[in-house]
């Protein structure tokens, strides 16, 4: 019962029957882990072979730009799923790295009895689909959305673009000369732009660091 309370928590077995989520506990292979504050638990580039639930504790999430003049560090609380949307599709490897917060517990599905889940239980291949496809129409939405109207709005754009998720505390490991490469201004203007926003406590500077205590409040 207690397994079935916690797959409840998660969006791919929500709208399951009791009995069909019984079904899942009793037939389905379910991998358990505790992982101790400090331990990786995936590092970018690695394959993707199992669904990852996170149940209980915090992971910390690391980011890499592509050029490696950003890297971001965010803080993610249970319930999580890692990355489901890099089981299948063109790149079946995480685009982060994943370590222990706080100790956690986590349960693990492999790829072929997920498979299977998609096969014999038709919510959760809804609900699967459903991620997949909320992705797909998040990324979509991306280009047509109204240019920002300040060098600050812009700024705010920045940040959550290049974050898994949308809210929580965050860090960035960027100097303010990449930003402004990035944004195509100058270091001067980023800078009185971040100096505002540090001055309205929506971040703190700090040399080659920016600390976002929560990023929802940029948008305040």
């Amino acid at each position: 019962m207690e397994i079935y309370d916690q797959l409840l928590r998660f969006s791919l077995f929500q709208g399951m029957s009791h009995a069909d989520l019984m079904e899942v506990v009793t037939h389905t292979k379910l991998g358990f882990m505790k992982l101790q504050q400090g331990k990786h638990l995936v590092k970018e580039g690695d394959s993707c072979t199992h669904l990852t639930f996170l149940t209980h504790g915090s992971l910390q999430c690391e980011t890499l730009s592509d050029d490696g003049g950003c890297r971001v560090i965010e803080t993610i609380k249970a319930p999580y799923i890692v990355q489901p949307d890099r089981l299948f599709g063109l790149s079946q490897r995480y685009s982060s790295t994943f370590k222990a917060d706080s100790p956690c517990n986590l349960i693990t599905i492999d790829k072929q009895e997920v498979l299977l889940l998609l096969e014999t239980q038709l919510v959760f291949r809804l609900n699967m689909l459903n991620i997949m496809a909320t992705e797909s129409q998040r990324m979509h939405r991306h280009a047509w959305r109204s240019a920002p109207k300040s060098l600050r709005e812009r700024l705010v754009r920045y940040f959550f673009s290049r974050c898994l998720y949308p809210a929580g505390p965050k860090t960035f490991y960027v100097l303010m000369k990449q930003i402004a490469d990035d944004l195509n201004d100058s270091r001067l203007d980023i800078s009185h732009a971040l100096n505002e926003m540090q001055h309205d406590q929506q971040l703190t500077l700090h040399r080659g660091r920016i600390e976002i205590p929560l990023l929802e409040r940029l948008l305040m």
